[in-house]
């Protein structure tokens, strides 16, 4: 068992440029914070924390999947597969790079005078066992988790395959902002939420995100149609008096926040993006 002075923390990005620069902002301000919110099941390091001994890290790790599993019989996906997945791509990234950070850790710090990027030293390049050790924790890890993951996956595309989207009236050609309403089981209710597309570039890519805020639930009936629902939108919100909206329906009764919600949203930007390729 080897223990890891003063709560150590590694962060392994996949970008190799800012892998040492990161790491020295771990040591000097402590654990990050994930998307604003700490972790509530395993710590972006848990692998690394504290004690290094394959046998706690494996109960740690099989006591999250128990949690994750549970949330996927229930057709809950979200935040659980985002997380999980997080979590499968850190493991990767540390093994990955672990040749990668023996060969150029020594030169990029040398002369360094810090106590804690010095134990780090230490123990990651001269300890042989210690690394032994992370790598037995991480390749059980990864075979662990990518079960988990294929079932969550499984349940995404089986969402995925139901959800139906059409236009509802004419689309304007400017489309990143607008409303889309979201019908699930028997239609009876309406969910309708506002959206706005952005752009962001990530390794000289481009990609679309997507803002939504809940606006109401309308009862369908005669009255309360689609185009209705639109038209009401206008009356009521004379910021956008020709809005993009679109329907996003659905035969399944799962969870509407944790899975329809999250698997909606990423197939109403696949599709916007599709009708304007």
């Amino acid at each position: 068992m080897i223990y890891l002075k003063e709560g150590f923390i590694v962060k392994i990005l996949t970008n190799r440029l800012f892998y040492l620069y990161r790491l020295f902002r771990i040591f000097r301000y402590g654990r990050i914070i994930k998307n604003g919110h700490p972790m509530k099941t395993l710590s972006d390091t848990w692998f690394a924390d504290g004690y290094i001994d394959f046998e706690l890290k494996k109960y740690t790790l099989l006591a999250y999947l128990q949690e994750i599993h549970q949330h996927f019989s229930q057709n809950k996906l979200y935040p659980q597969l985002s997380d999980i997945i997080f979590h499968y791509n850190n493991l990767v990234a540390f093994r990955e790079n672990k040749k990668y950070l023996q060969e150029q850790f020594p030169k990029k710090l040398t002369g360094v005078q810090i106590e804690k990027l010095q134990v780090l030293y230490e123990l990651l390049i001269e300890d042989d066992e210690l690394m032994q050790e992370l790598e037995d924790i991480i390749n059980y890890a990864t075979q662990e988790m990518k079960g988990a993951i294929t079932n969550g996956t499984e349940i995404y595309e089986f969402v995925e395959e139901k959800l139906v989207i059409f236009p509802v009236g004419l689309i304007p050609l400017d489309n990143h902002e607008g409303y889309f309403f979201l019908s699930e089981g028997t239609y009876s209710n309406t969910r309708v939420y506002q959206y706005r597309l952005s752009f962001f570039e990530k390794h000289d890519e481009r990609y679309r995100s997507i803002r939504t805020e809940y606006i109401d639930t309308w009862t369908r009936n005669m009255v309360n149609t689609y185009e209705n629902i639109k038209a009401e939108l206008i009356r009521i919100k004379s910021a956008m008096p020709n809005p993009a909206v679109y329907s996003i329906e659905t035969e399944l009764k799962f969870p509407v926040d944790e899975t329809l919600l999250p698997i909606a949203k990423r197939s109403l930007v696949r599709y916007i993006s599709n009708q304007a390729a």
